[in-house]
């Protein structure tokens, strides 16, 4: 599946909207104000899209990582796209959760324990890549050997690209934020005000 097939899948299915107006930028978990939003979540719900997405995903994964052999999806999104791929590949699957839980074993992954194996981490969307970074250290921590992360989305922000370059981890995406941006055919003022909210 190539980035604009992808960008244009999920803008088929709303799961792209975007708010030029900064009074109505949209807010993130991590409290950084966005004009655009992805909610890849809304895959799950169309039968079609999520076959085709979990595909690329599987594709991308043997091309980019053939020597993985269990698959990681993070908490929560990234779980069922890592499941519809790890189905697909017949390996095993895992799932890392933001943080430990605070009950029964206390455990971050959760799945069979993991022995030196080779993994790959599915994520739904990446943006400054903390998280992702932070799900590679916990998989790390408890035994797994993480070979690269496979998104379906990345925003391409630099910080993000400094980050995975620091850390040593190679980051793949099925489609990126320019793809989106022309899959979305917005008035010129538009697009440029989103160009600059990404570049800085």
């Amino acid at each position: 599946m190539n980035p604009k097939d992808c960008a244009k899948l999920l803008v088929s299915i709303g799961a792209v909207e975007v708010r030029p107006d900064p009074k109505d930028w949209f807010t993130w978990a991590s409290g950084e104000r966005a004009p655009i939003y992805c909610d890849n979540r809304i895959v799950m719900s169309f039968p079609d899209a999520r076959r085709r997405i979990a595909a690329g995903l599987a594709e991308s994964i043997r091309g980019a990582f053939p020597d993985a052999e269990v698959i990681a999806g993070t908490a929560t999104a990234g779980i069922p796209h890592a499941a519809w791929v790890a189905e697909l590949l017949e390996l095993p699957m895992v799932y890392v959760r933001g943080a430990a839980k605070e009950h029964g074993k206390g455990k971050r992954v959760e799945g069979r324990a993991l022995r030196g194996e080779r993994v790959a981490l599915v994520e739904d969307a990446v943006s400054f890549g903390g998280s992702s970074l932070a799900a590679v250290e916990a998989l790390q921590a408890e035994g797994g050997k993480v070979v690269g992360v496979q998104a379906i989305y990345s925003y391409d922000f630099p910080k993000a690209k400094e980050r995975f370059a620091a850390a040593g981890v190679t980051l793949r995406a099925l489609t990126n934020f320019d793809a989106l941006l022309e899959s979305l055919e917005l008035p010129a003022a538009s697009r440029e005000a989103l160009l600059a909210w990404r570049a800085r």
